[in-house]
């Protein structure tokens, strides 16, 4: 009888106190793909301290089977698939199950999926009144704040977190609803009628007719656009332990409803650091205003003394190449070319884009056009404000958000997230009645 081979030793890191003298040994964990990570849950408990990193720039906040980044390689993959691969052949909708489910699904379970989705579109109707409560030029990301947090007071049947068939169905209805509620967020802001949903239309063609559909006259679908619509979705439908997904896992963490968790996300993505991104590129060309300015304003980014900087050039996690701008590039020149638009801002961002491809300065400091770049132009394009760029953002990132909460919940070891911090106020001190303080 063969024996069996000894489990291989545990892998753990020795950590030293200097001043005792002291060692504690960690467990180290290894994941699929990635660099190991030091397990530091009982360090307190050994040893008495606490680790200390501010932002979470060295800390695993949890296990995730959802989407892994290589900032350095400009690696983007969904369960194993990559960003290239998805975009080309993928749909949004078939991504989203993707995410929420692990694995793409037959033709069976798509078609049941996408119908799940197309008849959760429409909202409730008394949800409507809610625009009425909003000032006309309220960012639209704060209204979305509002009524999203808001759909927890109208959908009472998927409340239950511990309910897996509510899970499902409060996930349903946040990807099929949110970009519902995204149009009639645009729609209020301009003063135009909201457009009902229809169910013969894709994802991305539905939500593109809520948006720029009159009742006066027909909308005909433009498929070039539908395109680079969905792939904006694919692209920015997760991306790893970010700010606003962090903020959904530990909102979700205490056992809150997925609808205010996914309005935490959107508050938290509608920081200018996070979700701002594209509207800053938009708001940077219309400052450089022509072509032939722009060589002042290159020498002015080239000068670390100057305050300004070319926004949408470089990325905080991929050093090398932002693998969703390479495809976005290609949808931006369908885009432009099919609508043929003479925009002077557009003329702009092409000029620096070449410049920025070709110019030493840029590619020896690996300042490649991002993906907030490309989708700045192709969104400005289709006649979206800048204004509205966020709260497309957060109709894409929606299916990450609810499909991070799920995995978390879904997690047996769940906990409410507590971060410690490091105390640097005043120690005790007695009180002074206020008639001695001097």
């Amino acid at each position: 009888m063969a024996k069996e081979k000894p489990a291989p030793a545990q892998k753990t890191f020795t950590l030293t106190n200097d001043q005792t003298g002291k060692s504690v040994k960690l467990p180290v964990l290894d994941g699929t793909i990635g660099p190991p990570v030091i397990d530091v849950r009982k360090l307190y408990e050994e040893t008495g301290h606490f680790t200390f990193d501010p932002s979470f720039t060295a800390t695993g906040s949890c296990k995730s089977r959802l989407t892994y980044i290589d900032g350095e390689e400009g690696i983007l993959m969904h369960r194993g698939y990559t960003i290239e691969e998805l975009t080309k052949h993928s749909s949004f909708l078939e991504v989203a199950y993707l995410l929420l489910y692990g694995d793409l699904p037959t033709q069976k379970e798509f078609d049941a999926f996408e119908h799940n989705i197309t008849y959760h579109t429409m909202v409730h109707e008394q949800i409507n009144y809610f625009y009425r409560g909003f000032r006309r030029d309220a960012h639209p990301m704060a209204v979305m704040c509002g009524v999203v947090g808001g759909l927890s007071a109208f959908y009472h049947d998927s409340l239950d977190i511990w309910d897996p068939k509510q899970r499902e169905i409060s996930a349903h209805r946040l990807i099929a609803k949110i970009p519902t509620l995204a149009a009639m967020t645009y729609k209020y802001s301009i003063g135009q009628p909201f457009v009902y949903p229809r169910n013969d239309l894709s994802f991305a063609e539905n939500f593109l007719y809520m948006c720029f559909a009159l009742p006066a006259e027909p909308y005909k679908i433009n498929p070039v656009l539908a395109n680079a619509m969905d792939k904006i979705f694919i692209l920015h439908a997760d991306h790893e332990q970010n700010a606003s997904t962090s903020t959904v896992r530990l909102a979700g963490s205490s056992q809150a409803n997925p609808f205010a968790c996914i309005a935490s996300g959107i508050a938290s993505l509608w920081g200018k650091s996070h979700g701002g991104a594209n509207q800053e590129v938009l708001e940077m060309l219309d400052e450089i205003g022509s072509i032939d300015r722009i060589p002042e304003f290159i020498k002015r980014a080239k000068d670390k003394n100057d305050p300004f900087r070319l926004m949408g050039f470089g990325h905080r996690v991929y050093k090398n190449r932002d693998p969703r701008a390479e495809v976005l590039k290609g949808a931006a020149d369908e885009v432009l070319d099919d609508l043929g638009i003479d925009d002077p801002m557009l003329d702009i961002a092409r000029e620096l884009e070449r410049i920025a491809l070709q110019d030493e300065y840029f590619i020896e400091r690996k300042l490649f056009p991002n993906v907030d770049f490309y989708s700045g132009i192709i969104l400005r394009a289709m006649g979206f404000p800048t204004s509205m760029f966020t709260v497309l953002f957060a109709l894409a990132r929606t299916v990450g958000w609810i499909s991070q909460w799920k995995e978390m919940i879904e997690e047996p070891s769940l906990r409410i997230g507590r971060p410690r911090q490091l105390y640097t106020g005043p120690a005790q001190r007695p009180y002074v009645p206020i008639a001695k303080r001097k």
